[in-house]
């Protein structure tokens, strides 16, 4: 489904890229405070290393096995600025197919063998949620898992495991309001998979959305490529807006299936699904599938989505051209979209919290910090994290897709999971450090 010169430049980096290193003895048995270097797994005099799930190929790879190749040149920048404390960060990134067992599989195997220090950004919400309670259970710490679930906030059941893009909930309550204000009385269908992250969305949406205006509720399950079904009963519902909290493929797919039937609903797509320059190439990889040329991008004008991160197109933000000099000296040949930004973001995270945890790090202290520290980044909204909150980003801006890029409307909102109020953010998203790399 990639182009295959990026399946080969993918698979250089996070293969090839990273070598196991002696990982420190013991376990700092999840105790606060600050001990000798390499007196937590995963930590040595010199190094920290941590693990990932991600889906490398499978229904999920287009576009997101972009974010463990990002991830990762920004800790190769990281490194090559002298690491964090003095430490560098190795990442041992292992492909899981976006299947749910095979996710066990290789998290076991990252803790039990490599002794990684953390999971970092494992990515999506039907994987990641069966090797939740392991990690707990193992004290390992669980950052900035890469979905949006509501589950990740749970932290006097899952203290080790933080969220960090924001919520489906507080994305869906966004979107719906948006709907609300913009398309009152239209008929609305939802297009979403089924699981925890559709699921979610859709709680949020409710919340905004009358249900008399609501004349479908269609999803999905990853893995085939048919949702001719799905698209035929709502177009057959005349719905006006079409709300799709779907991964790129299933965006891709919908959107094909629509053309088909020469239905031209005003589509509204999850911020996770929503990559223009993924969309086009899946676009066009599908339809030549099926034995058609087309030009995918003009069939993704206009789509409605939702931004916490600054664009890749966007002017004179500093954020953006730190992660384009990264793009440019360490992963070239991919191509410079959200999914870039976001891996870059979410390393950023990881290292401020590496860098808070203090000079000798342990499990707990990270997540100690976490908790305590009030930290920013390229996110145009603040983060959640505290003692009661183990949330990520609390809200987005409403965006549209122009030309290859998402050009962000109005202003960046913030809310809560539940009944609470969307209000504008009151915060200022930072600039950049000037070196790129967290001060503390």
């Amino acid at each position: 489904m990639k182009r295959p010169g990026v399946l080969r430049t993918l698979a250089v980096l996070v293969t090839a890229a990273v070598t196991a290193t002696a990982c420190g003895s013991g376990d700092d048995e999840g105790k606060g405070g600050q001990s000798g270097g390499g007196s937590a797994p995963g930590v040595t005099a010199t190094t920290v290393t941590i693990g990932s799930h991600q889906p490398l190929t499978g229904p999920a790879a287009p576009g997101y096995s972009a974010n463990s190749a990002a991830s990762k040149a920004y800790f190769d920048y990281i490194n090559e600025s002298g690491g964090i404390n003095g430490r560098k960060i190795v990442y041992k990134v292992v492909d899981d197919v976006y299947n749910p067992t095979q996710t066990v599989d290789v998290v076991h195997r990252l803790v039990l063998q490599d002794k990684v220090f953390a999971i970092f950004n494992g990515l999506g919400t039907p994987t990641h949620t069966k090797v939740l309670d392991y990690l707990n259970a193992q004290r390992v710490p669980d950052l900035f898992v890469a979905s949006g679930c509501g589950c990740w906030d749970q932290p006097k059941k899952n203290p080790y495991t933080f969220g960090w893009q924001p919520d489906y909930i507080r994305e869906g309550k966004i979107l719906g309001q948006h709907i609300k204000e913009k398309f009152a009385g239209k008929k609305v269908a939802y297009f979403y998979q089924n699981d925890d992250f559709g699921q979610d969305g859709l709680k949020g949406l409710d919340k905004y959305v009358p249900a008399s205006q609501v004349v479908a509720r269609q999803s999905y399950q990853p893995g085939g490529t048919d949702v001719g079904a799905q698209a035929q009963a709502i177009a057959q519902s005349k719905a006006d807006v079409v709300v799709l909290f779907t991964i790129p493929t299933y965006t891709a797919l919908f959107r094909l299936a629509a053309l088909k039937l020469n239905y031209k609903p005003q589509i509204i797509v999850s911020n996770v699904g929503s990559d223009p320059i993924t969309l086009t190439s899946l676009l066009e990889s599908y339809a030549k599938q099926g034995g058609t040329e087309l030009e995918g991008n003009p069939l993704i004008q206009g789509i409605i989505t939702n931004s916490y991160l600054p664009a890749p197109g966007a002017k004179d933000n500093t954020w953006t051209e730190l992660f384009r000099k990264i793009h440019a000296k360490y992963i070239p040949n991919l191509p410079f979209n959200g999914n870039i930004i976001y891996g870059m973001s979410a390393a950023y995270t990881f290292a401020q919290a590496l860098k808070a945890a203090g000079p000798n790090p342990t499990r707990k202290g990270v997540v100690d910090a976490l908790e305590s520290s009030k930290f920013t980044g390229p996110g145009l909204v603040p983060f959640a994290y505290s003692k009661d909150s183990h949330s990520g980003y609390i809200g987005a801006q409403i965006g549209r897709i122009k030309g290859t890029s998402i050009v962000v409307e109005g202003q960046p909102l913030t809310t809560d999971a539940g009944d609470g109020p969307i209000q504008p953010s009151t915060v200022q998203q930072p600039s950049a450090p000037a070196n790129g790399v967290p001060t503390g």
